[in-house]
């Protein structure tokens, strides 16, 4: 088994991506929820060249992926569950929440600190919202994420096929929250009990920081609500509401090249959370 998800595991995944973007993106031509007078020949090449790049540099410069940190973990004995001895029935559901709380509680690092917010903000300067807006990500912001992902995966001692599970999961689920698709409300309203859906996550590619800085879960939307993050809808509503942040707002931003320099250039501006609770203490105090 160790020696079939070790082979297989970058197929598995890739098949899976393959699969659940042709449906979603299918889904967005037959019923968009959002008109979007950009359109993807401005934006896709971009974001599909990112997610390139990525899986590129990730081959390059990581000598192992998920799946073989987990089996590294579990033939040496490392972890909390090999410490804890606990049973693989309970192990596998226990990593797939766990590592997805990791996801949540790194997704709110990346927004309350400046340099990173810098890295991951790339993710929001999409001035649209769809299928590929959810593997738009910074190649630095990638490297690090995998990173932090490995440190708990061998911190938790997580079985492969959980971890192998997590990613096929992680990123169906990403591009599902991410696609400008139309659901029953009363359907999407039960769904965000049990995953975050479109709706639930557009909210948080708003421009307006209070909401930029809300719905940060990616598969389970019980994160959000257990820390206060959960906002139902945007103040301007599903239509009305602003895609993007306030900077690098020219369709010429979407292009890979200047996608890649946005780290580098301009202010943090105001949507690190840490940042907007030092100027509201300094309002406070004057």
């Amino acid at each position: 088994m160790s020696e079939f998800l070790l082979i297989h595991a970058s197929a598995i995944r890739l098949g899976a991506f393959a699969g659940i973007f042709a449906v979603m993106a299918l889904w967005e031509v037959l019923a968009p929820r959002r008109p979007q007078p950009i359109g993807r020949l401005a934006r896709w090449p971009g974001n599909l060249g990112i997610v390139v790049l990525d899986s590129v540099l990730v081959r390059l410069l990581v000598p192992t992926t998920a799946v073989g940190a987990a089996l590294f973990a579990q033939a040496h004995g490392w972890g909390l569950w090999h410490v804890l001895q606990l049973p693989a029935w309970l192990a596998l559901p226990a990593s797939l929440l766990l590592l997805d709380l990791a996801i949540y509680l790194q997704h709110v690092l990346f927004h309350a600190v400046p340099g990173l917010w810098r890295l991951h903000r790339m993710h929001h300067t999409d001035l649209e919202f769809d299928v590929t807006t959810g593997a738009r990500f910074h190649p630095l912001e990638i490297l690090l994420s995998l990173l932090i992902k490995l440190g708990v995966i061998v911190a938790l001692g997580a079985p492969a096929l959980a971890v192998l599970l997590f990613e096929v999961v992680l990123n169906a689920t990403s591009m599902f929250n991410h696609g400008n698709v139309r659901l029953p409300r009363r359907l999407d309203g039960l769904l965000r009990w049990l995953v975050v859906t479109p709706d639930m996550h557009r909210v948080h590619h708003s421009w307006l920081p209070h909401e930029t800085n809300s719905n940060f879960g990616f598969n389970l939307p019980w994160w959000d609500r257990l820390f206060g993050t959960y906002r139902a809808q945007p103040q301007d509503g599903q239509l009305g509401m602003t895609i993007g942040i306030n900077q690098f707002r020219d369709t010429r931003e979407l292009r890979l090249h200047r996608m890649l320099w946005q780290p580098f250039r301009g202010p943090a501006d105001s949507y690190p959370i840490t940042a907007r609770r030092e100027r509201d203490h300094d309002a406070d105090v004057s």
